[in-house]
């Protein structure tokens, strides 16, 4: 009987790990282990610096462990890229300077690129309480823009959403 509790005990413990693994919050950051794929409409770029492929430095600090992690290029686009503020319609805290988000994820947003300030409503999900949200644009940037695989805090992070290129470094 011992022997059929600590079994129970031993999966019930183990189920709960791995549950964790689909999702994680790295400081109120709730990214998915998987980004998805990237959204329709946007174009890949014709000759960025860093191709699909290419091993790669991050110097991004959109969440920690970010900054100088190693990540692998899995898409390239030319596109407007936004920082963003709004709050999650999931009812969480406020949300200021989101890096990053792209045009293709806004909802009916007109021609490229918007001014700071503006408003929109996003259609975004790189976190929950994105979609749907109102946002007011911080600023942008017309940078390729790369998603990225990477482990951040020991969570292994596929097409992560968005890195611009200068915050991404070639490796030695």
């Amino acid at each position: 009987m011992k022997r059929i509790i600590a079994l129970a005990a031993l999966t019930l413990t183990s189920a709960l790990a791995l549950s964790a693994c689909g999702e994680s919050d790295h400081g109120g950051h709730d990214h998915p282990a998987d980004g998805g794929a990237p959204p329709a409409g946007i174009a890949e770029a014709t000759n960025p610096t860093y191709p699909v492929g290419t091993e790669v430095r991050l110097t991004a600090d959109h969440m920690p462990g970010m900054d100088g992690a190693e990540a692998r290029v899995s898409g390239a686009f030319d596109t407007t890229t936004y920082s963003v503020s709004y709050t999650p319609t999931d009812g969480g805290d406020p949300v200021t300077d989101h890096r990053w988000v792209v045009h293709e994820e806004l909802v009916d947003p007109g021609q490229a690129p918007l001014p700071d300030g503006a408003e929109v409503v996003l259609d975004a999900e790189h976190m929950s309480g994105m979609p749907g949200a109102q946002a007011t644009i911080d600023y942008s940037t017309d940078e390729t823009v790369y998603m990225v695989d990477l482990t951040v805090d020991g969570m292994a992070m596929t097409n992560h959403k968005w890195v611009t290129e200068s915050e991404i470094q070639p490796l030695p």
